[in-house]
């Protein structure tokens, strides 16, 4: 299946909580922070059909209280609002 967001949105696949810590230890879900980065699976345009300045691949930090959530094959999706992407996080 291949989803094209419409307008200025940007369809992300949501990046798991982390369950347990790199030392080993456990962490309960209640005391899991909710980070909201992702992955870029799919880009729409500016309302002058120009593209976003994203690509597929892309690890972004988000903001904002709204978005769609979907489940695509088993994992959680989003679309959020570009004015809502915060960074693109680049590897050193």
């Amino acid at each position: 299946m291949i989803i094209k967001p419409i307008g200025e949105r940007v369809l992300i696949k949501h990046m798991k909580k982390e369950e347990v810590t790199k030392g080993g230890i456990y962490i309960p879900e209640s005391a899991r922070k909710e980070r909201k980065e992702g992955f870029v699976v799919a880009v729409g345009t500016f309302e002058d059909g120009k593209e976003l300045p994203l690509k597929k691949g892309d690890h972004v930090l988000y903001g904002g209280y709204q978005s769609d959530e979907i489940e695509i094959d088993g994992e959680k999706h989003l679309f959020v609002d570009f004015k809502d992407i915060l960074a693109v996080v680049e590897e050193e």
